[in-house]
């Protein structure tokens, strides 16, 4: 891959990270999604099949019955968006990476350890921000989406280069 294309990559993977301090700088309530949510799903969809999902996530109960439905939706989409951007992150830093370091470890190496790094470093400011509680939950949550990223991005660079070659 070209060194220029790299750029673009390490350049998203860098976009996301000041993104996620912007995010984390804000308390729950200015992020919150609950009185938007409250009027687009004003109907509740799906309600009935959604209220059977019940489970523990960081010591508090995550259902319906528990913190309503727009929060729980809420919830969902907060995790998922987490995720997901950390899947880019992981993703975008081993592709960017791979154009720089000759050695493949090196590059799983550091494509793994950044998003883990900064996922511990988000939840200490998120520590120092009020109304927000730091979750070692939501570092594995964070961590698993980067290796997630990570992963295709190694296969997606794999079959590039045997496509290269063949």
């Amino acid at each position: 891959m070209q060194r220029r294309l790299s750029w673009i990559f390490i350049g998203i993977a860098v976009t996301i990270i000041v993104v996620l301090f912007v995010s984390s700088s804000q308390t729950y309530e200015q992020q919150s999604l609950v009185s938007n949510l409250d009027k687009i799903l004003a109907g509740k969809p799906f309600e009935k099949q959604l209220s059977a999902i019940s489970f523990y996530y960081a010591g508090s109960e995550i259902s319906i019955a528990a913190k309503g439905y727009s929060s729980f939706v809420e919830f969902f989409i907060r995790k998922g968006a987490h995720f997901f951007s950390y899947a880019v992150l992981g993703f975008s830093l081993f592709v960017g990476l791979s154009a720089w370091l000759k050695r493949k470890w090196l590059t799983l190496v550091l494509s793994a350890g950044i998003p883990l790094l900064y996922a511990s470093f988000d939840e200490f400011h998120q520590m120092l921000t009020g109304g927000r509680t730091p979750l070692v939950q939501d570092v594995m949550l964070d961590f698993t989406g980067a290796l997630v990223g990570l992963l295709i991005g190694y296969f997606v660079m794999n079959s590039i280069r045997k496509r290269d070659v063949i």
